[in-house]
């Protein structure tokens, strides 16, 4: 990847309903050269997939909520079924497995305090060994960007 390249993914990921002359102008490349370049990196996996960011409190999912998870279980069954378990829920916006005091830490998006609660008792009842589910809610969002510092 050259600098060209890091261009193309900076504007992409600000807008990737930018149309093909309006990238090839912004980076300085004709248009069949920035196509190609930017089949390549499709093709290489540094452009993942291209969405609509949707704002959650407009479609009434306002409530962020950071689960820190602990268990007693770190066998790679065990993992398989709690992966499944927490993709199968749609308010779970992202999960990672965590070094340190926490094993696992989910952000859930859901429309009100009452929501969250059927979700945390439906995602402590499909999974065994769970012995820690901390919750905290996000009073305010004061940086939100999925923009890579390229």
């Amino acid at each position: 990847m050259d600098s060209i390249d890091r261009k193309i993914l900076l504007e992409l990921q600000e807008d990737s309903t930018l149309s093909l002359a309006e990238v090839s102008e912004r980076v300085c490349l004709s248009p069949t050269p920035c196509w190609n370049r930017i089949k390549r990196l499709e093709g290489q996996g540094y452009i993942s997939k291209r969405v609509a960011l949707i704002n959650a409190e407009k479609v009434g999912l306002g409530v962020s909520v950071f689960v820190h998870i602990k268990t007693q279980h770190h066998s790679s069954d065990w993992l398989k079924i709690f992966s499944d378990t927490v993709n199968s829920f749609p308010e779970v916006a992202e999960c990672y497995r965590m070094s340190g005091e926490y094993d696992y830490l989910l952000r859930v998006v859901t429309k009100d305090i009452q929501s969250f609660d059927r979700f945390y008792k439906k995602l402590v009842n499909s999974v065994d060994g769970l012995c820690d589910v901390t919750s905290s809610f996000a009073m305010e969002q004061m940086k939100y960007t999925t923009a890579l510092p390229l």
